[in-house]
């Protein structure tokens, strides 16, 4: 992919802000210039940002409904009615559906929890879920990371006796399901604050408000926190705010004491023995939770997330791990047609938008593979595959276009579509595909920017490598979490040279590991440069190029640093 860079140099006002700041909470002019980018401009607000606290949380009950939850939740417990748990079977709904399960089990005994099939049942809630609740005697069902569209499928239930609690984060629509309580920040008459959290994080709000009204300790909340911090990650909702001190606890829960289906996981990614990131959630943790759900049930992740025994819990995971090598190997075969199709597609080069469909795709894998084409030809991307007589598909967008709102643009021609800014998904007549397919294009066409159709690499700081200290990488750390609101900061280094020794690795020499040294000093800075190879011989040729990074722990070298090499350019004359 190329890049384009952008780094919008501070002005002198600026600059002399951040020293300002720098002096009095203690780091460089280069991070707390970060921090000005971020709208943190004075010493508190760089303290509470550096130190999230869990008594900055907002009260609970400022979120609408969340009072007549509660309420439905006491009498539940008080008439000794049926709980279900009911929710998504992405990550998202899993950690959700663990937290609250695991968190009223403490307290309460007859309760359940219920993930649909992905393959039977589809997303949200299904007839077939309604049916097992009314069969085992259920009277309430708390609905997590999905629900705010059922109004059919609550109907249903309203007339076989069953409540439902409402736990979602997706866009409602003006009508409402006929719930007795929809927990939503993203309501249109919600007054809450913040309206980023995931569907895990509202699960936790509403238990954080149930535990608020029985005067059990807060305390008893925080080993669940890992469960959000997962949640955070994986939905890539904006780590800012609320999030922020969800995410920065859930973090540290999970890297000093993981629930057991947590730390079997953990173990099994070979993850055991270091400091956890957002990274190892992302592209470690997730998947292996998603994989389930994607191959077969998503219940079983929720089975070893809520699992008391690790001898179990690590034969689970175990178990999840397979069904993740199979989902990589379906990923991939149906990445590989995809692009073949793509490149067959000649009108498709010059459309601001892809949408594919192939009746025999896996369900499961198509939102990775929308993903993947994102990534590869950056542009908003709809995939879709064939269930009978309709096309069911997943839709996945670029920095800054709401893809929600152009598949809304067509909801004429849908039974069924959610979700969000950057991620949705939708179900059609398979005979409606192909008018589909030209409206959304036209919608696109018409709505997307031009610098959102290219791949834009923001620099936030031009440095040389004696910049690169112990103390900056320190304090560089201070930010995480990282995520959407709070990037992990892509660093500059201008004429840059092979140092004699980089090399192309990887099983198929698609790597580049790095040593460089720049013009300013003679530092020698280890990097790495994954799928960069095409850039090997250039570096090999002793000319000077420029280098775009992260800054990162060197793992092969305890306290020392690497960088992650985002982009090479040559350097301009």
């Amino acid at each position: 992919m190329q890049f384009k860079w952008n780094h919008i140099p501070p002005a002198d006002n600026q600059n002399n802000a951040a020293r300002d700041l720098g002096e009095k909470i203690g780091i460089s002019p280069i991070l707390s210039a970060l921090l000005i980018r971020r709208g943190i401009t004075t010493e508190s607000a760089a303290k509470r940002f550096f130190r999230p606290q869990l008594a900055d949380l907002i009260n609970p009950f400022l979120m609408k409904d969340m009072d007549a939850a509660v309420d439905r939740l006491n009498d539940a417990m008080g008439h000794k009615e049926r709980i279900l748990v009911y929710g998504d079977y992405d990550v998202d709904g899993c950690t959700a559906v663990a937290l609250v399960y695991k968190f009223l089990r403490q307290f309460y005994s007859n309760i359940d929890y219920y993930i649909p099939n992905r393959y039977d049942e589809g997303y949200g809630v299904s007839k077939k879920g309604i049916d097992f609740a009314k069969d085992t005697g259920v009277k309430l069902i708390i609905i997590l990371d999905c629900g705010i569209k059922a109004i059919e499928e609550i109907t249903y239930a309203k007339e076989q006796g069953i409540d439902f609690i409402i736990c979602d984060h997706h866009v409602p629509d003006e009508v409402l399901p006929p719930a007795v309580a929809i927990l939503n920040p993203k309501r249109q008459d919600d007054t809450y604050p913040f309206k980023n959290l995931c569907g895990c994080g509202v699960g936790f709000k509403f238990m954080q408000a149930f535990a608020k009204n029985n005067n059990i300790p807060f305390s008893r909340l925080v080993p669940l926190l890992d469960f959000c911090a997962v949640s955070i990650a994986a939905d890539l909702v904006p780590v800012v705010d609320e999030n922020r001190i969800l995410a920065f606890h859930g973090l540290k829960q999970l890297n000093q004491n993981p629930s057991l289906g947590l730390k079997a996981i953990i173990d099994i990614c070979g993850l055991n023995g270091r400091e956890l990131s957002m990274s190892d959630i992302i592209f470690k943790i997730g998947p292996r939770i998603n994989a389930s759900g994607r191959m077969e049930n998503g219940k079983k992740s929720v089975d070893l997330l809520v699992e008391r025994e690790y001898s179990l819990a690590l034969h689970q995971a175990r178990h999840i791990d397979e069904y993740n090598e199979q989902r990589k190997d379906v990923d991939r075969q149906m990445t590989e047609e995809a692009n073949q199709i793509v490149a067959r597609l000649e009108s498709q080069k010059h459309q601001s938008s892809i949408v594919l469909y192939d009746e025999h795709w896996k369900k499961g894998v198509i939102g990775i593979v929308a993903s993947r084409l994102t990534e590869i030809y950056f542009r908003p991307t709809v995939v879709l595959t064939r269930d009978e007589n309709l096309a069911t598909g997943s839709a996945r967008s670029v920095a800054g276009f709401d893809v929600y709102a152009a598949i809304k643009s067509c909801r004429d021609l849908l039974l069924n579509f959610g979700g969000h800014t950057y991620a949705a998904g939708l179900t059609m007549k398979w005979a409606d595909v192909k008018e589909f397919r030209k409206r959304f294009q036209v919608f696109v066409e018409d709505h997307i920017e031009p610098e959102q159709r290219e791949a834009i690499l923001d620099i936030d700081a031009i440095i040389d490598f004696k910049d690169i200290t112990k103390k900056l990488y320190s304090d560089l750390k201070r930010f995480a979490p990282f995520g959407p609101g709070n990037p992990k900061p892509i660093f500059c280094t201008l004429d840059v040279y092979d140092f004699g020794t980089s090399k192309v690795v990887g099983r198929e020499q698609e790597h580049i590991k790095l040593e460089l040294v720049d013009s300013k000093s003679n530092n020698v800075m280890n990097g790495i440069a994954f799928g960069q190879s095409a850039s090997a011989r250039y570096i090999k040729s002793k000319r000077s190029f420029d280098i775009a990074y992260t800054i990162e722990d060197n793992v092969f070298k305890r306290g020392a640093v690497q960088l992650q090499i985002e982009d090479i350019r040559p350097t301009e004359d």
